[in-house]
């Protein structure tokens, strides 16, 4: 009796998470989201000067990824992300940070915790520059990942996991 009840108990959690899993891919598919207009004309101030010109990213795989000072799981994948970003330079890959936060936040944030990444500020336009690119929620983090064409091929809501991101590798050239 107690077996059976594991087993069913069991697969009740593989059906659920499967359902769930399903759910938010439905959610999140992209072939349904083309890159907005003007994408490539977005400029981001940086926080140390000068400007981040998405122009200067076209034609070349591309990881953006919306975080804030403030989130935890935002903070918590920023290593993978300048892993990823360190390991696929030589193919061409370019991940940006574009932080949802203030100036003054962030610029004490880098301070303590340079990042290897380049970073824009998005301010509480990045919250609407991630609706854009199919963050519904506004949630973070989100990332989405962009092929050397331009074209939007994965985006993710939520902390990214290492399998994921070593799947963008493998996938996209």
């Amino acid at each position: 009796m107690k077996r059976r009840n594991v087993l069913i108990g069991s697969a009740v959690a593989a059906t659920a998470a499967a359902a769930g899993f399903g759910a938010a891919w439905w959610r999140l598919r992209v072939h349904d989201v083309p890159l907005p207009a003007g994408f490539w004309d977005n400029r981001f101030d940086r926080p140390e000067g000068g400007e981040l010109a998405l122009a200067n990213y076209r034609g070349k795989p591309l990881v953006l990824n919306f975080w804030a000072t403030w989130c935890p799981p935002c903070i918590t994948e920023l290593p993978l992300l300048e892993r990823f970003a360190r390991e696929q330079q030589p193919r061409g890959w370019s991940v940006l940070a574009l932080a949802v936060d203030g100036p003054t936040p962030v610029r004490e944030f880098l301070a303590k915790r340079p990042l290897a990444l380049p970073v824009g500020l998005a301010g509480l336009d990045g919250v609407e520059f991630g609706r854009a690119l199919g963050n519904e929620q506004g949630g973070l983090p989100f990332t989405v990942v962009l092929d050397s064409e331009g074209t939007l091929r994965s985006r993710k809501l939520g902390a990214l996991k290492e399998p994921e991101i070593a799947a963008w590798a493998a996938a996209i050239t």
